[in-house]
């Protein structure tokens, strides 16, 4: 007699149910599992489930949603243009300045603390006598990487909301316009939505991780709403250093995939909702591929909100969204095909 049993990614057959099932069958048990879509690492001492990471994405069997067009839809980025995004930072110039660094510098090192990173140190390519070239090896894993850019995304979009929201309620208040700068402000928190969507396709995080980016996001959203009541100015800049971080970061990322680091993600192809979001040509949609439209979103918002913070905050018209009686000449742009990593300066938009 043979009792076959299958198994889920989700059932396991503990020891004394399986002790009893081979006490009462005198027959071989043949246990098939089924592969997971997940894979996960095993940590021992702890309540919190594995976070989970996709190894492939099936097509969704969901016939009555249908796929419509984003309400804000996504320039179109080139190859070319995404290779000159560089690392880059703009020099604190007055208080208002080194207050929006400081803060930046803090909750970096608080966003390092909470989600374990660790850049590698650098690694001789080769041995002295050239005979054996030594393995890459990393800090940073497949698993810590997803959960550092889960945590990241999940609080990036919150400035942009923040201010967007205030801004709608003192053009009602005062009854005047807003001068085109709130629909930049809530395009850009969108777009960060969407980051954090694309990352939720591979991985699946805990409750813990889930909690921890509860309390960050009640934290970070009211210490945004005090202080952009305060200085907008400030908080502009701020988001503006956050960025600078946030590049660096997705460029150490691709830089770890391209040298052998990430062997998962060197062979992972990117979710259909990152390829639909940004019409990702047909042969170029790997996740690296992907990492590289992510990086071009944050070094444009690096630039909208350093050159947002030159700007006088209640007078001056939003750059990104007026049109220019010379439009051959340099000027802010939706696309990133004029890129000014720190920024435009007033006069160069006004």
């Amino acid at each position: 007699m043979t009792y076959i049993r299958s198994v889920g990614s989700t059932s396991t057959l503990g020891k004394q149910s399986a002790a009893q099932v081979l006490r009462s069958l005198n027959g071989r048990i043949a246990v098939q599992v089924s592969r997971p879509g997940f894979i996960g690492l095993q940590r021992h001492f702890t309540t919190s489930r594995t976070t989970m990471i996709k190894e492939f994405f099936p097509k969704p069997d969901s016939p009555s949603i249908r796929v419509t067009e984003a309400a804000w839809p996504h320039p179109v980025y080139t190859t070319e243009q995404m290779n000159q995004v560089v690392v880059a930072h703009r020099n604190a110039k007055n208080w208002s300045d080194w207050v929006a660094l400081s803060m930046a510098r803090i909750l970096r090192f608080g966003l390092d603390l909470a989600t374990g990173y660790r850049h590698d140190p650098k690694l001789p390519a080769a041995t002295q006598d050239g005979s054996k070239a030594v393995v890459p090896k990393t800090f940073m894993t497949e698993r810590k990487w997803l959960i550092r850019c889960l945590f990241l995304e999940s609080v990036a979009g919150v400035p942009g909301m923040v201010a967007g929201m205030l801004r709608h309620l003192h053009s009602m208040r005062r009854m005047k316009r807003d001068n085109g700068w709130i629909e930049t402000l809530l395009e850009e928190s969108y777009n960060e939505r969407l980051h954090l969507l694309v990352f939720l396709k591979c991985s699946e995080p805990g409750w813990f991780m889930r909690l921890m980016v509860l309390g960050a996001q009640g934290v970070f959203f009211n210490a945004m709403f005090i202080s952009y009541l305060m200085s907008p100015r400030t908080c502009h800049r701020f988001v503006g250093y956050l960025e600078e971080e946030a590049v660096l970061t997705y460029t150490r990322m691709i830089k770890d995939i391209e040298d052998g680091k990430l062997p998962m993600f060197a062979k992972m192809r990117a979710p259909d909702i990152g390829v639909h979001y940004y019409n990702m040509p047909e042969g170029q949609r790997s996740f690296k591929e992907l990492l590289y439209y992510i990086r071009a979103d944050e070094s444009k918002h690096r630039e909208v909100n350093h050159t947002l913070a030159n700007l006088d905050q209640k007078n001056d018209p939003n750059p990104y969204v007026s049109e220019y009686k010379d439009e051959s000449k340099p000027h802010p742009t939706k696309d990133i095909s004029q890129q000014r990593p720190k920024g435009w300066e007033r006069e160069d938009v006004i």
